[in-house]
Protein backbone atom coordinates (compact mmCIF):
# COMPACT_ATOMS: atom_id res chain seq x y z
CA UNK A 1 0.00 0.00 0.00
CA UNK A 2 1.26 3.22 -0.95
CA UNK A 3 0.19 7.12 -0.33
CA UNK A 4 -1.47 8.59 -3.67
CA UNK A 5 -2.81 11.80 -2.47
CA UNK A 6 -3.30 14.09 0.56
CA UNK A 7 -5.05 17.28 0.81
CA UNK A 8 -5.88 20.13 3.34
CA UNK A 9 -10.10 21.10 3.66
CA UNK A 10 -10.26 24.03 5.58
CA UNK A 11 -14.00 24.40 6.99
CA UNK A 12 -15.67 27.22 9.08
CA UNK A 13 -19.02 25.34 10.49
CA UNK A 14 -18.94 28.14 13.04
CA UNK A 15 -15.77 28.20 13.74
CA UNK A 16 -12.58 27.25 11.68
CA UNK A 17 -11.05 23.78 11.25
CA UNK A 18 -8.30 22.36 9.33
CA UNK A 19 -8.32 18.94 8.35
CA UNK A 20 -5.76 16.51 6.64
CA UNK A 21 -7.47 13.65 3.94
CA UNK A 22 -4.54 10.90 3.16
CA UNK A 23 -5.75 8.75 -0.07
CA UNK A 24 -3.86 5.23 -0.84
CA UNK A 25 -3.58 3.16 -3.79
CA UNK A 26 -5.70 0.49 -2.14
CA UNK A 27 -8.63 2.82 -1.88
CA UNK A 28 -8.31 3.24 2.14
CA UNK A 29 -8.17 6.92 3.30
CA UNK A 30 -7.66 8.58 6.49
CA UNK A 31 -8.17 12.01 8.30
CA UNK A 32 -6.21 13.98 10.91
CA UNK A 33 -6.82 17.14 12.69
CA UNK A 34 -4.52 19.81 12.20
CA UNK A 35 -6.60 22.84 13.61
CA UNK A 36 -4.76 26.04 15.53
CA UNK A 37 -6.60 28.05 16.69
CA UNK A 38 -6.70 31.19 15.30
CA UNK A 39 -3.81 30.36 13.39
CA UNK A 40 -5.14 28.19 10.84
CA UNK A 41 -4.18 28.83 7.81
CA UNK A 42 -0.06 28.62 8.97
CA UNK A 43 -0.70 24.82 9.70
CA UNK A 44 -2.83 24.62 6.07
CA UNK A 45 0.15 26.34 4.36
CA UNK A 46 2.72 24.60 6.12
CA UNK A 47 0.80 20.61 5.37
CA UNK A 48 0.33 22.29 1.70
CA UNK A 49 3.90 23.14 0.82
CA UNK A 50 5.99 21.15 2.78
CA UNK A 51 4.39 17.97 4.19
CA UNK A 52 2.22 16.73 1.43
CA UNK A 53 4.88 16.56 -1.25
CA UNK A 54 6.92 13.90 0.90
CA UNK A 55 3.67 11.83 2.05
CA UNK A 56 3.13 10.67 -1.88
CA UNK A 57 4.68 7.15 -2.26
CA UNK A 58 5.28 6.71 1.24
CA UNK A 59 3.88 3.44 3.11
CA UNK A 60 1.03 4.65 5.41
CA UNK A 61 2.02 1.89 7.50
CA UNK A 62 5.03 3.24 8.75
CA UNK A 63 3.84 5.40 11.23
CA UNK A 64 6.45 5.72 13.63
CA UNK A 65 8.75 6.05 10.31
CA UNK A 66 6.75 9.01 8.94
CA UNK A 67 6.90 11.04 12.39
CA UNK A 68 10.22 10.51 12.92
CA UNK A 69 11.23 11.75 9.18
CA UNK A 70 8.16 15.06 9.67
CA UNK A 71 10.09 15.42 13.22
CA UNK A 72 13.86 15.10 12.79
CA UNK A 73 14.40 15.22 9.13
CA UNK A 74 12.59 19.03 8.94
CA UNK A 75 15.19 20.28 11.39
CA UNK A 76 13.75 23.28 13.34
CA UNK A 77 11.91 21.27 15.74
CA UNK A 78 9.02 21.45 17.51
CA UNK A 79 6.29 24.64 17.91
CA UNK A 80 2.16 24.63 17.82
CA UNK A 81 2.24 24.73 13.40
CA UNK A 82 4.92 21.69 13.06
CA UNK A 83 3.72 19.55 15.46
CA UNK A 84 -0.12 20.49 14.41
CA UNK A 85 0.90 19.86 10.90
CA UNK A 86 3.11 16.41 12.22
CA UNK A 87 -0.35 15.35 14.46
CA UNK A 88 -2.65 15.49 11.33
CA UNK A 89 -0.19 12.88 9.01
CA UNK A 90 -0.16 10.56 12.51
CA UNK A 91 -3.83 10.44 13.28
CA UNK A 92 -4.77 10.43 9.48
CA UNK A 93 -2.38 7.19 9.28
CA UNK A 94 -3.40 5.47 12.76
CA UNK A 95 -7.02 6.32 11.16
CA UNK A 96 -5.44 4.13 8.23
CA UNK A 97 -3.90 1.35 9.82
CA UNK A 98 -7.11 0.91 11.88
CA UNK A 99 -9.33 0.36 8.71
CA UNK A 100 -7.10 -1.93 7.23
CA UNK A 101 -7.14 -4.17 10.44
CA UNK A 102 -10.87 -4.10 10.44
CA UNK A 103 -10.76 -2.11 14.36
CA UNK A 104 -10.87 0.97 16.30
CA UNK A 105 -8.02 2.36 17.02
CA UNK A 106 -7.74 1.50 20.86
CA UNK A 107 -7.70 -2.01 20.06
CA UNK A 108 -4.31 -1.28 18.60
CA UNK A 109 -3.05 0.60 21.19
CA UNK A 110 -3.80 -2.35 23.51
CA UNK A 111 -7.69 -2.46 23.88
CA UNK A 112 -9.58 -1.07 26.79
CA UNK A 113 -9.01 0.00 29.89
CA UNK A 114 -12.29 1.04 30.74
CA UNK A 115 -15.73 0.76 30.55
CA UNK A 116 -15.95 4.13 28.58
CA UNK A 117 -14.51 7.70 29.03
CA UNK A 118 -15.40 10.18 32.14
CA UNK A 119 -15.47 13.84 30.78
CA UNK A 120 -16.36 17.11 32.18
CA UNK A 121 -19.02 19.88 30.81
CA UNK A 122 -18.51 23.79 31.30
CA UNK A 123 -20.87 26.36 33.39
CA UNK A 124 -20.16 29.16 32.51
CA UNK A 125 -22.38 32.35 34.02
CA UNK A 126 -22.66 36.02 34.38
CA UNK A 127 -23.49 35.31 38.33
CA UNK A 128 -23.42 32.96 41.17
CA UNK A 129 -26.97 32.19 40.71
CA UNK A 130 -26.91 31.61 37.19
CA UNK A 131 -23.93 29.49 37.74
CA UNK A 132 -25.83 27.17 40.14
CA UNK A 133 -28.63 26.29 37.53
CA UNK A 134 -25.73 26.22 35.01
CA UNK A 135 -24.17 23.18 36.95
CA UNK A 136 -27.88 21.50 37.85
CA UNK A 137 -27.99 20.99 34.04
CA UNK A 138 -25.23 19.50 33.61
CA UNK A 139 -25.94 17.16 36.60
CA UNK A 140 -29.10 16.16 35.03
CA UNK A 141 -27.73 15.38 31.84
CA UNK A 142 -25.41 12.62 33.95
CA UNK A 143 -22.18 14.55 33.94
CA UNK A 144 -19.71 13.51 37.00
CA UNK A 145 -17.16 16.05 36.63
CA UNK A 146 -18.00 20.22 35.82
CA UNK A 147 -15.81 23.17 35.28
CA UNK A 148 -17.23 26.37 36.91
CA UNK A 149 -16.20 29.96 35.92
CA UNK A 150 -18.28 33.14 36.56
CA UNK A 151 -17.94 36.57 35.61
CA UNK A 152 -16.07 38.90 38.30
CA UNK A 153 -17.58 41.83 39.59
CA UNK A 154 -16.10 45.47 38.18
CA UNK A 155 -15.38 43.41 34.78
CA UNK A 156 -17.13 43.29 31.91
CA UNK A 157 -15.93 39.76 30.20
CA UNK A 158 -14.20 37.14 31.66
CA UNK A 159 -12.90 33.96 30.24
CA UNK A 160 -15.20 31.32 30.12
CA UNK A 161 -18.23 33.20 30.40
CA UNK A 162 -20.49 33.21 27.16
CA UNK A 163 -23.89 34.67 25.98
CA UNK A 164 -26.55 33.18 27.96
CA UNK A 165 -28.19 30.13 26.57
CA UNK A 166 -24.56 30.39 24.39
CA UNK A 167 -22.11 28.01 24.28
CA UNK A 168 -18.94 30.00 24.91
CA UNK A 169 -16.50 30.63 22.19
CA UNK A 170 -14.21 33.25 22.39
CA UNK A 171 -12.34 33.49 18.74
CA UNK A 172 -14.79 35.91 16.95
CA UNK A 173 -15.07 36.05 13.52
CA UNK A 174 -17.05 39.56 13.25
CA UNK A 175 -14.25 41.25 14.48
CA UNK A 176 -11.47 42.46 11.71
CA UNK A 177 -8.85 42.94 15.19
CA UNK A 178 -8.54 41.02 18.37
CA UNK A 179 -11.40 41.80 20.83
CA UNK A 180 -9.63 43.07 24.31
CA UNK A 181 -10.97 42.60 27.70
CA UNK A 182 -10.12 43.91 31.04
CA UNK A 183 -8.67 42.19 33.91
CA UNK A 184 -8.02 42.60 37.60
CA UNK A 185 -6.54 39.94 39.97
CA UNK A 186 -7.28 41.13 42.74
CA UNK A 187 -11.33 41.41 41.84
CA UNK A 188 -10.40 37.38 40.67
CA UNK A 189 -8.82 36.16 44.05
CA UNK A 190 -11.61 37.87 45.94
CA UNK A 191 -14.61 36.45 44.30
CA UNK A 192 -14.09 32.52 42.47
CA UNK A 193 -13.62 31.08 46.81
CA UNK A 194 -17.42 32.32 47.09
CA UNK A 195 -18.26 30.80 44.46
CA UNK A 196 -16.88 27.00 44.87
CA UNK A 197 -18.47 27.52 48.34
CA UNK A 198 -21.74 28.19 46.66
CA UNK A 199 -21.08 24.97 44.17
CA UNK A 200 -20.10 23.06 46.86
CA UNK A 201 -23.60 24.23 49.51
CA UNK A 202 -25.59 23.34 46.58
CA UNK A 203 -24.48 20.10 44.91
CA UNK A 204 -22.75 18.63 47.89
CA UNK A 205 -19.15 17.23 48.44
CA UNK A 206 -18.71 14.65 45.46
CA UNK A 207 -19.26 16.72 42.57
CA UNK A 208 -15.90 16.61 40.38
CA UNK A 209 -15.49 20.51 40.05
CA UNK A 210 -13.30 22.42 37.81
CA UNK A 211 -11.53 25.26 37.63
CA UNK A 212 -9.71 27.60 34.19
CA UNK A 213 -7.16 30.06 35.47
CA UNK A 214 -5.82 30.35 31.98
CA UNK A 215 -2.29 31.62 33.07
CA UNK A 216 -3.34 34.89 34.57
CA UNK A 217 -1.45 34.78 37.69
CA UNK A 218 2.15 34.77 39.68
CA UNK A 219 3.32 31.45 40.89
CA UNK A 220 2.32 32.73 44.62
CA UNK A 221 -1.56 34.28 43.08
CA UNK A 222 -1.72 30.85 42.09
CA UNK A 223 -0.66 29.69 45.36
CA UNK A 224 -3.18 32.10 47.07
CA UNK A 225 -5.90 30.52 45.12
CA UNK A 226 -5.11 27.30 45.33
CA UNK A 227 -4.82 27.30 49.44
CA UNK A 228 -8.48 29.86 49.75
CA UNK A 229 -9.76 26.87 47.15
CA UNK A 230 -8.85 23.59 49.53
CA UNK A 231 -12.22 23.92 51.80
CA UNK A 232 -14.07 22.65 48.88
CA UNK A 233 -11.61 20.21 47.23
CA UNK A 234 -11.60 21.47 43.43
CA UNK A 235 -10.53 18.27 41.64
CA UNK A 236 -8.23 20.29 39.67
CA UNK A 237 -7.29 24.29 39.25
CA UNK A 238 -6.25 24.55 35.18
CA UNK A 239 -3.16 26.36 34.09
CA UNK A 240 -3.08 28.60 37.19
CA UNK A 241 0.49 30.21 35.47
CA UNK A 242 2.32 30.42 32.41
CA UNK A 243 3.95 27.30 31.93
CA UNK A 244 7.20 29.04 30.23
CA UNK A 245 8.73 28.99 33.78
CA UNK A 246 8.60 25.69 34.93
CA UNK A 247 10.36 26.09 38.35
CA UNK A 248 7.37 27.97 39.64
CA UNK A 249 4.85 24.92 39.77
CA UNK A 250 7.03 24.07 42.74
CA UNK A 251 6.67 27.40 45.05
CA UNK A 252 2.80 26.60 44.02
CA UNK A 253 3.14 23.21 45.55
CA UNK A 254 4.80 24.46 48.44
CA UNK A 255 1.87 26.01 49.40
CA UNK A 256 -1.00 24.32 48.17
CA UNK A 257 -2.64 20.81 47.99
CA UNK A 258 -5.28 21.37 45.12
CA UNK A 259 -4.38 19.72 42.21
CA UNK A 260 -2.80 21.41 39.00
CA UNK A 261 -3.62 20.52 35.37
CA UNK A 262 -1.80 22.26 32.66
CA UNK A 263 -0.67 21.55 29.20
CA UNK A 264 -3.03 22.58 26.68
CA UNK A 265 -0.44 24.88 24.26
CA UNK A 266 2.25 22.01 25.10
CA UNK A 267 3.54 20.13 21.68
CA UNK A 268 6.38 17.71 22.95
CA UNK A 269 7.41 15.17 26.05
CA UNK A 270 9.81 18.03 26.43
CA UNK A 271 7.48 20.79 27.47
CA UNK A 272 6.01 18.68 30.39
CA UNK A 273 8.62 16.80 31.26
CA UNK A 274 10.21 18.69 34.04
CA UNK A 275 6.65 19.37 35.05
CA UNK A 276 5.90 15.39 34.86
CA UNK A 277 9.28 13.69 36.64
CA UNK A 278 9.31 15.95 39.21
CA UNK A 279 5.74 15.69 40.06
CA UNK A 280 4.52 19.17 40.32
CA UNK A 281 1.13 18.48 38.15
CA UNK A 282 -1.24 16.12 38.82
CA UNK A 283 -3.10 16.41 35.37
CA UNK A 284 -1.12 16.42 31.67
CA UNK A 285 -3.39 18.30 29.23
CA UNK A 286 -2.00 17.67 26.04
CA UNK A 287 -3.93 16.89 22.64
CA UNK A 288 -3.41 14.52 19.75
CA UNK A 289 -3.59 18.04 17.37
CA UNK A 290 -1.12 20.18 19.66
CA UNK A 291 1.40 17.64 20.33
CA UNK A 292 1.76 15.30 17.09
CA UNK A 293 -0.83 12.72 16.96
CA UNK A 294 -1.41 9.73 18.60
CA UNK A 295 2.30 8.42 18.29
CA UNK A 296 3.52 11.20 20.85
CA UNK A 297 0.63 11.80 22.78
CA UNK A 298 0.69 8.45 23.85
CA UNK A 299 4.30 8.93 24.79
CA UNK A 300 3.74 11.67 27.02
CA UNK A 301 1.06 9.63 28.59
CA UNK A 302 3.49 6.72 29.42
CA UNK A 303 5.79 8.97 30.85
CA UNK A 304 3.20 10.91 32.66
CA UNK A 305 1.85 6.98 34.56
CA UNK A 306 5.64 6.79 35.93
CA UNK A 307 4.77 9.78 38.46
CA UNK A 308 1.59 9.34 38.90
CA UNK A 309 0.37 11.72 36.80
CA UNK A 310 -3.07 11.29 34.72
CA UNK A 311 -4.50 12.75 31.91
CA UNK A 312 -7.17 15.51 31.49
CA UNK A 313 -6.99 16.18 27.16
CA UNK A 314 -7.71 19.42 26.34
CA UNK A 315 -11.05 19.02 24.54
CA UNK A 316 -12.97 22.40 23.32
CA UNK A 317 -14.45 23.41 20.36
CA UNK A 318 -11.49 24.86 19.03
CA UNK A 319 -10.53 21.19 18.04
CA UNK A 320 -12.44 19.41 15.41
CA UNK A 321 -14.37 15.88 15.90
CA UNK A 322 -11.51 14.09 14.24
CA UNK A 323 -9.16 15.68 17.56
CA UNK A 324 -12.11 14.05 19.84
CA UNK A 325 -12.52 11.14 18.28
CA UNK A 326 -8.89 10.31 18.24
CA UNK A 327 -8.39 11.47 22.03
CA UNK A 328 -11.29 9.06 22.98
CA UNK A 329 -9.37 6.16 21.19
CA UNK A 330 -6.39 7.24 23.56
CA UNK A 331 -8.63 7.66 26.38
CA UNK A 332 -10.16 4.34 26.15
CA UNK A 333 -7.07 2.39 26.64
CA UNK A 334 -4.39 3.94 28.72
CA UNK A 335 -3.77 3.03 32.15
CA UNK A 336 -3.45 6.69 33.56
CA UNK A 337 -6.72 7.97 32.25
CA UNK A 338 -7.96 11.12 34.24
CA UNK A 339 -10.61 13.24 32.51
CA UNK A 340 -11.91 14.21 29.02
CA UNK A 341 -12.89 18.15 28.70
CA UNK A 342 -16.06 17.80 26.51
CA UNK A 343 -18.00 20.69 24.48
CA UNK A 344 -20.30 19.19 22.39
CA UNK A 345 -19.48 20.71 18.62
CA UNK A 346 -22.37 22.80 16.73
CA UNK A 347 -24.95 20.47 14.35
CA UNK A 348 -23.31 22.29 11.63
CA UNK A 349 -19.82 20.83 12.75
CA UNK A 350 -21.42 17.42 13.39
CA UNK A 351 -22.68 17.03 9.86
CA UNK A 352 -18.81 18.06 8.25
CA UNK A 353 -17.80 15.41 10.33
CA UNK A 354 -20.05 12.48 10.91
CA UNK A 355 -18.90 10.46 13.91
CA UNK A 356 -19.37 7.38 15.42
CA UNK A 357 -18.76 8.44 19.11
CA UNK A 358 -21.42 9.21 21.58
CA UNK A 359 -22.16 10.74 25.01
CA UNK A 360 -24.83 8.79 27.38
CA UNK A 361 -24.33 9.35 31.50
CA UNK A 362 -21.33 11.52 31.87
CA UNK A 363 -19.14 9.58 29.41
CA UNK A 364 -17.94 9.43 25.78
CA UNK A 365 -17.58 6.17 24.33
CA UNK A 366 -15.35 6.07 21.21
CA UNK A 367 -17.31 4.06 18.96
CA UNK A 368 -16.63 0.44 17.49
CA UNK A 369 -15.58 1.34 14.09
CA UNK A 370 -12.93 0.76 12.11
CA UNK A 371 -10.25 3.27 12.46
CA UNK A 372 -11.15 6.28 14.09
CA UNK A 373 -14.43 6.23 13.82
CA UNK A 374 -14.92 9.49 12.35
CA UNK A 375 -15.01 10.92 8.42
CA UNK A 376 -14.87 14.41 6.49
CA UNK A 377 -18.24 15.16 4.21
CA UNK A 378 -16.15 17.41 1.80
CA UNK A 379 -19.30 18.10 0.09
CA UNK A 380 -20.93 19.57 3.36
CA UNK A 381 -17.38 21.57 4.11
CA UNK A 382 -17.56 23.00 0.90
CA UNK A 383 -21.02 25.36 2.31
CA UNK A 384 -18.67 26.73 4.90
CA UNK A 385 -15.91 28.97 3.61
CA UNK A 386 -12.62 30.03 6.19
CA UNK A 387 -13.23 33.36 8.40
CA UNK A 388 -10.52 35.13 9.83
CA UNK A 389 -11.14 34.92 13.62
CA UNK A 390 -8.72 36.06 16.32
CA UNK A 391 -8.56 35.00 19.85
CA UNK A 392 -9.22 37.83 22.39
CA UNK A 393 -6.25 39.80 24.01
CA UNK A 394 -6.47 40.79 27.73
CA UNK A 395 -4.75 43.85 29.12
CA UNK A 396 -4.94 44.89 33.31
CA UNK A 397 -6.54 47.97 34.24
CA UNK A 398 -4.20 50.34 33.57
CA UNK A 399 -3.60 49.06 29.76
CA UNK A 400 -1.32 46.45 30.07
CA UNK A 401 -0.94 43.32 27.76
CA UNK A 402 -1.46 40.60 30.00
CA UNK A 403 -2.27 37.00 29.55
CA UNK A 404 -5.47 35.67 28.52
Amino acid sequence: MRITAARVVVTSPGRNFVTLKIETDEGVHGIGDGTLNGRELAVASYLNDHVIPLLIGRDPARIEDTWQYLYQGAYWRRGPVTMSAIAAVDTALWDIKGKVAGLPVHQLLGGRSRDGVTVYGHAGADTTEQLLTEVEHYVGLGYKAVRIQTGIPGLASTYGVGHVGTTYEPANAELDLPAESVWSTEKYLAQVPSVFKAVRDEFGPTLRLLHDVHHRLTPIEAARLGKSLEPYSPFWIEDPVRAELQEGFRLIRQHTTTPIAVGEVFNSIWDCQQLISEQLIDFIRTTVVHAGGITHLRRIFDLAALYHVRSGSHGATDLSPVCLAAALQLDISIPNFGLQEYMPHSPETDAVFPHGYSFADGYLQPGEQPGLGVDLDEEAAAAYPYRPAYLPVNRLEDGTVHSW
